[in-house]
């Protein structure tokens, strides 16, 4: 099977010898782009005669009058006869094949459609894909006011082409994007150019600068509203020629001013190519001087630059990490052998801000372990990214990595939203051992031996750590030869993985303190129930006291009144005789029970000891009042010291008691 398509493939690349296309890559490629439809190849690169396909005109050719009858029928013939029509046998490589006979049709020249942007504007074009470039060209000048001799029409997949160039054998898509250069026409000064200009500077440029003597090409993204002499800086960094030596091409005319933003230099957006060399000057071949104060003497229409760049009174190629051990050293962000960690990073953020500037993350002023805790161990919602800055000031990379990438405004902003920052500086050996036995303790040898196996051009790093249950996990190791629009996008990365994290961690703590919320609510429930309990009990205490209490007050009443009772009792004189010598009085006196006292006394007896004998028997007369029946008299009330017969109460007399009120 797979010798059969081999077959068919070289035959239809043989087959398209009719077109005129003699060689075989283009043939193939014709092919591939038609997914091997050998009457759409043909029909794409030979022209429509009449409505009719030419697959049915070659076979009127090939075949003689009665193919092209046989075409004729076919083309006035119903549908559904059409297919009935017999194919010719197969042609040799050398003629077109025979094809199915096909009704005449009106077919439209295939359109291609251009999206071609100058500076701030970008014009639709939309052209036959029989036409030239050139053609394109004419339409760009009449819309863009630009002369075809100083346009130059970028964007081309195969390449640079000519003018005369037929898109068709460019293979083209349906939609293209192209841009226009313009090198020799600088901006005009206009007030619309104004506005546009104010635009260009939001927009970001791209410089393609070659290094000539390095043969490397940098390509590098500036925004609009960066200065000539900042990018000059730049690349100083980059190649270590310092800016009072750099030699340029492909800058505009217009762009004689260093201190000109690029917006209004009149670079071509959105690419404009450069090349710098160092300069062949007898200044490059004479010894350096003993004084670093003799190096601003030395400069030329660029001084001013040198001049910034020596600000931090260094040497340039100090500044670049290629000093050497003599000569003026800028200080070091970080002592070497700095026995507290804090105070070493507060030497760091120090000195970053005089290099840097003050716009930069905030540096974490702490050990490691301390970061650590702040970045890792708090509530789930408010853990951070833990991003570890390690700098290294021998390596060409540090200075373009802090100026452009650690202190550009959407990267602080977004370290300092997410992200908490630690920094260190390995520039110095006690101070890289010291930073390995901190990571060996905190993440183990992996991260250590991670950090030991680049080389100091690599450095800066900025290592992305991700705090887990059990251990610590290094999600990036971010090196110094980024830009910022990639460190961005790593920084994302992590974060998208970090909140994934962090949303499980936020499930976990709110169900673990939801079942934490229900057992203190039970604990405290089981508390009060505990509490109420003591309380009744406590409660009951005090009632079974107090009960015990009364009983014993009661008793003691009891007794007392029982031993007065008993007293009284033994105080009554004895009962009299019924007969004898004196007059006795015989009294009945009922109780509240119903009961009857009887006993006779003396008439000549007190009242008090009748009282007594009442008393005697538990009715004291404190409590209760003696009456007779009738008439009806208080006894109690009498004198006790009166007798009975002083009262009246002989010789005999029935008398009730009654409890007093």
């Amino acid at each position: 099977r797979g010798r059969d398509s081999r077959c068919g493939r070289k035959s239809k690349t043989a087959d398209l010898a009719c077109t005129g296309i003699d060689n075989i890559a283009e043939a193939i490629t014709l092919l591939e782009l038609n997914n091997w439809d050998l009457v759409a190849a043909i029909n794409g690169v030979m022209p429509q005669e009449n409505g009719i396909l030419q697959s049915e005109v070659s076979q009127a050719n090939i075949y003689g009058p009665h193919s092209q009858a046989a075409t004729a029928e076919a083309a006035v013939a119903p549908p559904a006869t059409s297919s009935s029509s017999s194919s010719p046998p197969s042609s040799s490589s050398a003629f077109c094949p025979v094809l199915p006979s096909r009704h005449i049709v009106e077919r439209q020249p295939r359109m291609l459609n251009f999206r071609v942007e100058y500076r701030q504007r970008t014009v639709e074009v939309v052209v036959e894909e029989g036409s030239a470039v050139g053609e394109i060209k004419h339409i760009l000048e009449t819309e863009l006011q630009v002369p075809i001799s100083q346009m130059q029409l970028k964007g081309w997949k195969s390449g640079d082409v000519s003018d005369v160039t037929v898109l068709r054998s460019l293979h083209l898509p349906k939609n293209n994007s192209l841009y226009v250069l313009t090198p020799d026409i600088a901006p005009t000064a206009s007030t619309s150019q104004n506005s546009v200009l104010q635009e260009s500077l939001n927009q970001n440029f791209l410089l393609v600068i070659s290094h000539r003597e390095a043969q490397r090409d940098y390509n590098l993204n500036f925004p609009g509203s960066r200065t000539i002499q900042e990018v000059k800086r730049n690349v100083s960094d980059l190649t270590n020629i310092p800016v009072r030596h750099q030699q340029w091409e492909g800058w505009p005319a217009a762009a004689s001013d260093d201190s000109m933003t690029l917006a209004a230099s009149g670079i071509s957006y959105p690419c404009h190519h450069l090349s710098v060399c160092r300069r062949s000057s007898p200044a490059n071949n004479q010894e350096p001087t003993e004084e670093c104060a003799d190096v601003h003497m030395v400069s030329d229409s660029e001084g001013d630059d040198f001049e910034d760049a020596s600000e931090f009174g260094v040497d340039e190629s100090e500044m670049f990490g290629m000093g050497s051990s003599t000569g003026c050293r800028k200080a070091a962000l970080m002592p070497e052998n700095s026995e507290n960690e804090s105070d070493a990073l507060l030497h760091f953020t120090a000195e970053f801000s005089t290099r840097y500037g003050e716009c930069h993350p905030v540096f974490f002023i702490g050990t490691l372990e301390a970061a650590s805790q702040e970045a890792f161990y708090g509530k789930a919602r408010d853990r951070k990214l833990l991003a570890i800055y390690l700098h290294n000031d021998e390596s060409v990379l540090s200075n373009v990595f802090c100026s452009q990438m650690m202190c550009a405004d959407s990267i602080v902003a977004y370290l300092s939203q997410n992200f908490i920052t630690w920094a260190w500086d390995v520039t110095k050996e006690a101070n890289k051992a010291r930073l390995l036995t901190i990571c060996t303790r905190h993440f183990g040898s992996v991260v250590a031996q991670t950090i030991r196996t680049y080389k100091t051009d690599q450095f800066p790093l900025l290592l992305i750590v991700m705090g887990k249950r059990t251990s610590n996990e290094v999600l990036n190791v971010i090196q110094g030869n980024t830009t910022v629009d990639e460190l961005m996008m790593r920084l994302m990365g992590a974060m998208e993985i970090f909140s994934a994290q962090q949303q499980e961690d936020i499930k976990d703590e709110d169900e673990r303190e939801a079942r934490e919320m229900v057992k203190r609510e039970q604990d405290e429930a089981y508390q009060l129930s505990l509490e109420a309990d003591r309380k009744k009990r406590e409660a009951q205490e005090r009632e079974q006291a107090e009960q015990l209490r009364l009983q014993q007050i009661q008793k003691e009443a009891d007794d007392e009144k029982e031993a007065i009772r008993l007293s009284l009792e033994h105080a009554l004189p004895p009962e009299p005789a019924e007969e004898g010598g004196e007059p006795i009085s015989k009294l009945r006196i009922r109780t509240p029970s119903g009961e009857f006292l009887v006993r006779r006394f003396l008439g000549s007896t007190k009242l008090q000891v009748l009282f007594d004998f009442v008393a005697s028997k538990g009715y004291p007369w404190d409590d209760f009042k003696l009456l007779t029946t009738f008439p009806r008299r208080n006894i109690t009330q009498l004198d006790p010291a009166s007798s009975l017969l002083e009262a009246k109460l002989f010789p005999q007399e029935t008398l009730f008691l009654e409890a007093k009120e």
